[in-house]
């Protein structure tokens, strides 16, 4: 049976996972792939330091090392990060190495680079890991609806963020106290500002963007907005209004421009994307003739994520026991086919609006914001307007559909009233439409 090496490119919770999966389960991806994968080199910051299960003479401190030792066919990059992480891919692709990556930063960022060297160097690329762990997204969007146009996609794809929604909707707690909870139990990092910001969820919806409309996205026009500001009255009026507040990542093709972003959304509770809760993650599909699709799964964790990494190398053995490596395009787009979009900025977005207000509780207050409101064109659709023991009060409207800049020009004058006592927070509605 043909033996395959591997470089492996970092040893953390995914790196061991991998290195422990291939090991234990080596009989039965064999007989899947016709292949056993044997790992030649690992690099890791302290080779010194020893990893259970793992023979020490595997380890080196070079990534070059690692990517350059004889017999390796496939390198694996699990080390993260931007620039390290890009010299040790592009030298494996150089060299006439398969790669398999989970970094969605570096994909994010240097894709379109990474991409075409495999493309030049007739090398496979698998990175199915770089996003939702365990669920195949990339490989759907690639394959599964080949025959279809994607009008669009939106998706949970951050579970540390989830996580701490799932936690401010069912317990009632502030923001701050379920990150903490989220920190003690591991799945938030000591600086969590990737994840709570967007940041993250923006790395991976570019690549997913990127695939599903067959067009480069630039990250930096990618709006992203995160959940910090988020307050227990938001879920509590969401629930009012049949509705659950999630990090949305979303994309869609609207008029010949690509509008991509992240940022918190409302949803009604009835939508099977409101009941994913906790650190799942999941992606929703709109597609021509296939309609709704969905996929959800585990988005993280070392065994989640290393059955993708994996998964990709078996997909590379099987091309190269058949002689058809290259047989699908990286992008799933054959080079020369892919298009250019403008992204759509943000101001030009149309939606419906959650707006909470918090104002002095005295009579014309509600007068007086709906004709600013009215002013911009933008109409009422719902109002919630309770008083309390005490001043200031919330007062929380939900608006038909407008656009962007409407709806952030009205709440600019509405902040400068003398009646208003805090900045309006703003969470737009997603419907699905």
């Amino acid at each position: 049976m043909k033996k395959i090496g591997v470089g492996l490119l970092g040893c953390g919770v995914v790196g061991s996972a991998v290195f422990r999966n291939l090991s234990e389960n080596a009989e039965l991806i064999a007989a899947r792939c016709g292949a056993r994968f044997e790992v030649k080199k690992i690099a890791v910051r302290d080779p010194s330091r020893k990893r259970d299960g793992i023979p020490a003479a595997l380890f080196t401190a070079s990534a070059e090392e690692a990517v350059a030792a004889p017999g390796v066919d496939i390198v694996v990059e699990l080390m993260g990060g931007e620039d390290a992480a890009l010299s040790a891919l592009l030298s494996a692709i150089r060299n006439k190495k398969h790669v398999v990556t989970a970094n969605k930063l570096l994909l994010a960022k240097k894709g379109e680079l990474v991409f075409a060297e495999a493309s030049t160097a007739g090398v496979a690329i698998g990175f199915e890991a770089s996003v939702a762990g365990a669920v195949p997204i990339i490989r759907t969007l690639k394959e599964a609806v080949a025959s279809g146009n994607i009008r669009s996609l939106f998706g949970i794809i951050n579970g540390t963020s989830n996580y701490i929604l799932t936690s401010m909707m069912e317990s009632g707690v502030s923001f701050s106290a379920a990150l903490r909870e989220a920190q003690r139990l591991g799945y938030a990092e000591a600086d969590p500002t990737f994840d709570v910001e967007g940041i993250d969820a923006a790395h991976k919806l570019t690549i997913l963007a990127t695939l599903a409309f067959g067009a480069p996205v630039d990250l930096d026009a990618v709006y992203i907005e995160g959940i910090s500001r988020l307050a227990p009255d938001d879920f509590h009026f969401a629930r009012q209004f049949g509705r659950v507040i999630k990090l949305l990542a979303t994309a869609r093709l609207d008029g010949g421009r690509l509008d991509v972003r992240v940022h918190p959304a409302m949803v009604a509770a009835t939508r099977p994307i409101a009941r994913v809760d906790g650190v799942t993650n999941a992606v929703e599909l709109d597609v021509s003739d296939a309609g709704r699709l969905m996929l959800i799964g585990p988005g993280a964790g070392g065994d989640a994520t290393a059955s993708a990494v994996i998964a990709d190398m078996v997909d590379i053995a099987r091309d190269m026991i058949a002689g058809s490596v290259g047989r699908i395009s990286p992008l799933g787009f054959l080079p020369g086919t892919r298009k250019q979009f403008p992204l759509k900025p943000i101001d030009d977005v149309e939606s419906g609006y959650y707006l909470r207000f918090t104002v002095d509780d005295i009579p014309g207050v509600l007068a007086k914001m709906a004709g600013i409101l009215g002013d911009n064109g933008i109409s009422i659709d719902s109002v919630i307007q309770k008083g309390r023991s005490g001043d200031p009060v919330p007062l929380v409207i939900l608006t038909h559909g407008a656009r962007e800049k409407s709806v952030r020009d009205a709440i600019g004058k509405i902040d400068t009233l003398p009646s208003t006592r805090a900045k309006t927070m703003l969470i737009r509605l997603e419907d699905g439409d």
